[in-house]
């Protein structure tokens, strides 16, 4: 049998893009084409309370969901061999919030990062009082490691708001 070389969950569509696969989601790298759309959903009021626009879409995946662009699911990676691990964060269109799509966008790029990409700890960051998040990321295994505070400012009042730091060791992930 042939070996995937992008991964269990990963293949290319009919374009030739990377794509990842989850139980709900498709993701692929997000483009130029995509920026219109993924700004049109970071300013919906659910999403705009913990995201300001994005500068670039680097190191991003869109969330397709039935073939529609659903938001978008980022991750940075220090690649320091001694600190080596990856980041991740998503925001998700108002409509799709509260049916698991973004546990399962979360958890497919959880899974290629840590069986592709090699990294052994993933980290991720959500607002301490985004409750909505931290469940959500409790589901795919990420455990709540310390409160950073003063750690965001929010871009509609200026003040500097806390978040939760959650990390996931490869053999957490659900």
């Amino acid at each position: 049998m042939p070996v995937n070389p992008l991964g269990a969950a990963a293949a290319r569509n009919q374009n030739g893009r990377m794509e990842l696969h989850g139980d709900q989601v498709i993701l692929r790298p997000a483009t130029e084409d995509d920026a219109e759309a993924l700004f049109r959903i970071v300013r919906e009021p659910s999403v705009d309370a913990w995201w300001s626009v994005p500068e670039d879409f680097e190191d991003t995946f869109v969330i397709l969901v039935d073939g529609q662009l659903a938001g978008a699911v980022q991750y940075a990676e220090e690649n320091e061999p001694e600190y080596r691990h990856a980041g991740i964060d998503i925001f998700l269109t108002t409509g799709l919030q509260g049916r698991g799509i973004g546990t399962d966008a979360v958890r497919t790029l959880a899974r290629w990062l840590i069986d592709e990409r090699g990294h052994h700890r993933l980290t991720i960051d959500p607002a301490a009082d985004n409750a909505p998040a931290v469940r959500s990321y409790t589901k795919v295994g990420f455990r709540p490691v310390g409160v950073l505070r003063r750690y965001w400012r929010d871009h509609h009042t200026g003040e500097w708001r806390d978040g939760l730091l959650m990390d996931l060791l490869a053999e957490e992930l659900t």
